[in-house]
């Protein structure tokens, strides 16, 4: 089994590697229809290694969200366009895939991405932007405390179109459990 960065009762999180190309682009290609029109995700091996190879580490973290049991990927969880300084923040881009969808996983997933982020990452403030009809991930961020702050028209260019979004955020203090300082790291 590979070394988690955190662990909950059914799924683990690690950092996207560039040999999980042939499992993800299979998984994606797999969940084309549950991810249009909202997202679009490499579906080659050449795309995933240019995707692969953005995840710096810095600026943006892939994530895959993985059965604990069988280390199979059940989703995936980025953390976009991190900025450091007085900000401490990234935005959230995430999807499910087909044979996990529905099952809560990734919920329990953006759970351990947040104590993650808010934790080691010494992050302050997550932002998720979403269409404003994809009720499903709407939903995963409300049952994480995200609130409602903006909407942005014409956002993202996403399947061909500039697409409205609506913007939900946390703060690390919104984060139930132990308190957190204003750096992002546990009292």
């Amino acid at each position: 089994m590979p070394e988690w960065l955190a662990e909950g009762p059914r799924v683990a999180i690690r950092p996207v590697t560039p040999g999980d190309g042939p499992e993800f682009t299979r998984l994606v290609r797999a969940s084309a229809d549950l991810h249009h029109p909202w997202m679009a995700m490499p579906t080659t091996a050449e795309d995933f290694a240019a995707y692969a190879a953005t995840l710096d580490g810095e600026q943006r973290v892939g994530l895959l969200v993985c059965l604990r049991e069988t280390g199979r990927a059940a989703g995936f969880i980025n953390i976009n366009n991190i900025a450091r300084g007085r900000f401490q923040c990234g935005a959230l881009g995430y999807g499910a895939f087909v044979p996990a969808a529905g099952r809560g996983l990734m919920s329990e997933g953006l759970g351990l991405v947040l104590r993650h982020a808010f934790g080691p990452l010494g992050l302050h403030r997550l932002e998720a932007n979403i269409q404003p009809g994809n009720a499903a991930s709407i939903a995963l961020v409300k049952r994480h405390g995200f609130r409602l702050e903006g909407f942005s028209p014409a956002f993202l260019f996403i399947d061909g179109a500039w697409r409205d979004h609506e913007r939900w955020a946390i703060t690390a203090d919104m984060l139930p459990g132990p308190a957190t300082s204003r750096t992002g790291h546990h009292d």
